[in-house]
């Protein structure tokens, strides 16, 4: 038998490092961060544009006016609660993402949406690309608040 002390290396656990812990209302807390998403997600760019994030806040901007739009020029179809069936809950939910803009384009919707061509279901991707393209622009603005994410 050996008088060897047992390998300290595999016997000892190692704590992970804790999370610097933050008080509400710190920068970088989560109380924050959600209310930087809460502006992200009511006016496209406006939470980057708080977090002084200039050019994401003019991309995120121009990206989902750009497509809203387009998809109302090509007449495309806002979808209300209540939607037809699961794909139509969807695709109200996809609407919705873009925050104030689904709301001033369901008060300025035309009364004519053209679903019988190409065109005017395009329209409809289009409005709903701009609602998913916000809400990743408010999970970045709350990564961002909340510091889980580097500058860029």
């Amino acid at each position: 038998m050996s008088d060897e002390a047992p390998n300290d290396s595999t016997n000892e656990t190692k704590a992970l490092p804790l999370l610097e812990e933050r008080m509400p209302g710190e920068p970088g807390s989560n109380s924050q961060a959600v209310i930087f998403a809460i502006v992200a997600w009511m006016a496209p760019g406006l939470g980057h544009l708080f977090l002084r994030r200039w050019g994401k806040a003019a991309a995120f901007f121009g990206a989902v006016a750009a497509l809203i739009v387009l998809g109302c020029t090509m007449r495309g179809e806002v979808f209300a609660p209540g939607s037809d069936g699961p794909l139509g809950t969807l695709d109200f939910f996809a609407d919705l993402g873009s925050g104030a803009f689904y709301f001033l384009t369901r008060a300025l919707e035309s009364p004519r949406v053209d679903l019988s061509s190409a065109t005017g279901d395009y329209g409809t991707r289009l409005i709903a690309a701009a609602g998913i393209i916000n809400v990743l622009a408010v999970i970045d603005a709350f990564e961002t608040a909340a510091h889980r994410k580097t500058k860029g």
